[in-house]
């Protein structure tokens, strides 16, 4: 039963995933806490004043799961616990943020953070971008499963359930980052190439959330070009850690990295 909290706030603890779908409904007035790392301190200073709050800790959405060359992952795993998988995935999650945020932190939370407000957030979304990943969310309409890149570019209202993807023949990862109190990251490169020869290329930390380079994409076969031409795929921003200027003429370098990477793992 829903209980109240000093934030006058009403607390939903589902312990299934039918509860939390149906705790979760169209998603009006729910504010979703996942593991807390975005949301809490975003209440704590007053930015976030919740109606309603949906607690999953106990909702049994965890987990990652192996059929076949297919992996599922739960929203609510751990980005500590994806450190193992293999790159793109594995390597992105290892440099998020530190030990304690990525133990805390979850693969649904940082699918839906929104823009941060001095450093980027979602670096992950760069690799499930790159892994060509389904996103299953439910919300207004019901249940759903969409590609990452659609699920980013229409989010709102909805409540991440799992994240699958076939794993890479190869993938690789670059970053520029800033060491802080905790280690963001300014940019975040990932690169996958599927079985069939497919590059797929995404970044992290532009305006907005991450998206894909398709330019950079159809000059995979020559780093150099398509690090140069990756820069047409994307709008940068300045925040604390690096302006728009410099994320600009870095991520030509990152590009160039991860292509190399692909050869090199050829």
């Amino acid at each position: 039963m829903p209980t109240a909290v000093e934030t006058g706030a009403e607390v939903l603890l589902p312990t299934s995933e039918d509860e939390a779908v149906a705790a979760f409904g169209d998603g009006a007035g729910v504010t979703v806490l996942a593991g807390g790392t975005i949301v809490v301190p975003e209440m704590t200073y007053g930015y976030l004043k919740p109606q309603r709050v949906l607690m999953l800790a106990q909702a049994g959405l965890d987990g990652i799961a192996r059929d076949g060359s297919r992996t599922t992952i739960g929203a609510m795993t751990s980005v500590a616990d994806l450190t193992d998988l293999p790159s793109p995935l594995g390597l992105c999650a290892a440099n998020v943020a530190d030990l304690e945020i990525r133990a805390q932190a979850t693969v649904g939370g940082n699918l839906c953070a929104p823009q941060g407000r001095d450093a980027p957030r979602g670096d992950l979304q760069s690799a499930f971008l790159a892994l060509d990943a389904q996103v299953r969310s439910v919300g207004a309409g019901g249940e759903r499963t969409d590609p990452v890149e659609t699920f980013l570019a229409d989010r709102a209202g909805r409540l991440i359930l799992d994240v699958s993807f076939e794993e890479p023949a190869a993938g690789a990862f670059a970053r520029l980052d800033r060491p802080h109190t905790h280690d963001y990251s300014a940019l975040t490169v990932c690169a996958a190439r599927t079985a069939d020869g497919t590059v797929r290329v995404a970044v992290a930390g532009v305006e907005g959330p991450a998206v894909r380079l398709p330019s950079a994409e159809a000059k995979a076969d020559d780093p150099a070009a398509a690090g140069a031409a990756a820069v047409s795929d994307a709008t940068f921003a300045d925040d604390a850690l690096a302006s728009a200027w410099y994320r600009e003429r870095t991520l030509p370098v990152l590009v160039r990295r991860v292509l190399t990477q692909l050869q090199e793992a050829a």
